[in-house]
């Protein structure tokens, strides 16, 4: 632990603000370049993912490059040795700069505002169905003009040699997006300052995704009482070590086919072939070590929940086949309907049962908003509580307004903006703070929720245009949630003694910054080398699914809704329910309604293998070892982590500079 954990406890603990000059000029270098190394690994070179994590490893790399730095400093130069809270302060910056620059903001954004326009074609006629309904200010094209403008080719087939970006026509609409991008982190901040001393002080979750930049930073191992530092430590190395070696052979073996490849990831589903096992859908164990690192620091019981539910909603799949039940797909995710409204149920339950678990700290909030605060402690946090509920309010309302202009109907702009902060937004960001998730990502949108009472081929034209915007950029693929990145930050600041009031300024710094260089970027790159050869999710596939999605919908080819669904939904809510009952009655009891809440997303797709090798792993450690040796094992894991993250960036670099060059794919698509 930090060197503030072994203070008296009967001494005040002195906080410090988190920016000094020094850390706000390294702090926006490192912004800078964090925004480079994302958006060129991402889009660029494709194969490398680095900014859309919950923990992007990009920022796990430039930190392991600081710390080295720091080394250095302190036997050469000690006075350029950085301070831990600008250290802190300078991970923060990079923590949001990675996200803004990749699924968290900008990578879904800025082709969205081009797609419409480019793939409008004779065949899918979108010229007549969706131009009318956007507004001139919202794209870089005119609505009122004909199919593949050339701001549209340029941007996908890229300009001319001499030919300048026509930066004219994007300022409108990047202004335009911009206020909804500063509401929506408004609203995330305020919400992140109410969710913080509930989840922190009263029901002190753990937040995996903290301990190994905390361990970084402040030098400390955190579950040792010796002096010797997590840097320092022989299980520290010997795990980074594993992952460098795994996917440097990868890395090779790319260009030195005589160098073993090492498989991380193996498709389960090319075993099963014969009805019914071959309606098992998407069943691919990936290999990660990252996952598996985290994943030891979780509770064996949330361990075993989470890859427990997968696998069962891997059997429903099996069972449906072999009742000759054909489920639908869930619209524009990976699992079927059945098992999405599942989800749905469970989410709007659990959400329920973390607002009846904090209803005394509501009250305690709303009795501040009303009658002022005189709880020093407030004066600690992020925001007041009557800030914090006062500027919720007021974003949610301007977040609300914006989308009216958009197209929207008033109250399903209103539904759509508080399902997508309130419900989906808590639940994800309750899955990193508890289960160290680290992709977050649902299997539902607000329009899903829609369907339950009313048919969404149903609405206007412009409600379905402007929810196609939606769920390109906010309501689909959560992944790189800012949300959590807040959270995390005001976590973290308690293990290095920041004032988290200063932290206000650290995030509006890294958002303007990390917006300002990766929105040049996201926009400049496509035009300079086309987006058709660049990351085909980014421009031919997400973005294009919700105009698609929508086209289906106002053509009304999209299945109208079925009363199965509402009663998935129910099922999804009585399940939940009864686990949340059993868990607080019965002692001991091992399943816990988040690993049902995550059952169908593509992040337990992906992270269910690693979840199982960890529970594994740590059952047989606690029962032969006891909490001895899990603590002194915690440092090898965390290793893991280390040695997989910066193996990816050490990747990264040389394809920078040469985007031809090959690099190993990561199991963490």
């Amino acid at each position: 632990m930090s060197a503030a954990h072994h203070q008296p406890s009967d001494q005040p603990v002195t906080r410090v603000n988190a920016l000094t000059l020094r850390g706000v000029v390294v702090g926006i270098v490192c912004v800078v370049i964090t925004c480079f190394v994302v958006c060129y690994a991402e889009i660029v070179v494709g194969k490398i993912q680095l900014g859309y994590m919950q923990l992007p490893p990009a920022v796990i790399g430039m930190l392991v490059m600081l710390v080295g730095a720091q080394a250095v400093f302190r036997r050469f130069a000690p006075k350029l040795q950085l301070q831990p809270r600008e250290l802190y302060s300078i991970y923060v910056m990079m923590l949001i700069a990675a996200m803004v620059s990749s699924r968290g903001i900008l990578e879904k954004l800025i082709a969205l505002l081009i797609v419409p326009n480019y793939f409008a074609d004779a065949t899918n006629h979108w010229h007549t169905i969706f131009f009318k309904y956007i507004p001139r200010w919202a794209v870089p094209w005119n609505p009122a003009g004909p199919a593949k403008q050339p701001v549209a080719t340029g941007f996908y087939n890229a300009l001319h040699t001499g030919q300048p970006i026509p930066w004219n026509l994007w300022v409108v609409p990047l202004c335009a997006w911009g206020l909804f991008v500063a509401f929506m982190m408004g609203a995330m901040i305020c919400l992140a300052a109410l969710l913080r001393k509930q989840w922190v002080d009263n029901e002190k979750l753990t937040f995996p995704l903290v301990q190994l930049p905390l361990e970084m930073i402040s030098g400390r191992n955190a579950t040792s009482d010796r002096s010797e530092s997590f840097l320092q430590n022989r299980f520290t190395w010997l795990g980074f070590a594993l992952p460098m070696v795994v996917f440097g052979f990868n890395g090779l073996h790319q260009d030195l086919p005589s160098i073993p490849d090492i498989t991380t990831q193996v498709d389960l589903s090319q075993y099963l072939t014969s009805p019914p096992w071959n309606g098992i859908g998407l069943f691919t164990a990936y290999f990660t070590f990252a996952a598996i690192g985290f994943f030891y620091l979780l509770p064996t019981d949330l361990l075993f929940s989470l890859w427990f539910f997968f696998m069962l909603t891997r059997v429903e799949n099996v069972l449906a086949r072999s009742w000759g039940y054909q489920p639908v797909e869930m619209p524009m995710y990976p699992c079927k309907q059945f098992v999405g409204y599942q989800v749905m149920g469970a989410y709007v339950v659990l959400a329920g049962y973390m607002v009846y678990t904090a209803r005394g700290y509501i009250k305690t909030v709303w009795h501040s908003v009303i009658h002022g605060s005189n709880d020093s402690g407030d004066q600690e946090e992020l925001l007041s509580p009557r800030v914090s509920v006062g500027g919720l309010a007021v974003c949610v309302l301007l977040m609300t307004l914006w989308l009216h202009m958009l197209g929207m109907d008033f109250l399903l702009a209103l539904f759509t903006v508080c399902t997508t902060l309130f419900l989906v937004g808590v639940v994800l960001a309750r899955s990193t703070a508890e289960a160290g998730m680290l992709m977050t990502e649902t299997s539902f949108r607000p329009v899903d929720m829609y369907r339950l009472v009313a048919d969404p081929r149903s609405l206007s034209g412009a409600n379905i245009t402007a929810m196609a915007f939606m769920d390109g950029f906010m309501t689909r693929d959560q992944r790189g949630l800012l949300l959590t990145g807040f959270l995390d930050s005001l976590k973290f600041a308690d293990g290095v003694q920041v004032r988290r009031r200063s932290l206000v300024a650290v995030f509006i710094l890294a958002l303007v910054v990390s917006i300002l260089t990766a929105g040049w970027l996201h926009v400049t790159l496509p035009y300079k080398l086309g987006a058709v050869q660049m990351y085909s999710y980014v421009y031919t596939g997400n973005p294009v699914w919700a105009f698609q999605d929508a086209q289906a919908n106002l053509a009304h080819t999209n299945p109208p809704p079925a009363f199965a669904n509402d009663l998935w939904f129910a099922v999804g809510m009585l399940v939940t329910g009864a686990l949340v009952v059993l868990r607080t009655t019965v002692s001991s009891f091992p399943l816990n309604p988040l690993g049902y809440a995550l059952c169908g997303s593509w992040t337990m797709k992906v992270f269910w293998f690693p979840c199982m090798v960890a529970w594994i792993i740590k059952v047989l450690v606690l029962r032969y070892g006891g909490m001895n040796l899990y603590r002194r094992l915690r440092p090898f894991f965390l290793g893991l982590v280390l040695g997989e993250f910066t193996v990816a960036v050490l990747f990264t670099l040389p394809a920078i500079i040469n985007r031809f060059i090959t690099t190993p794919r990561l199991p963490w698509p």
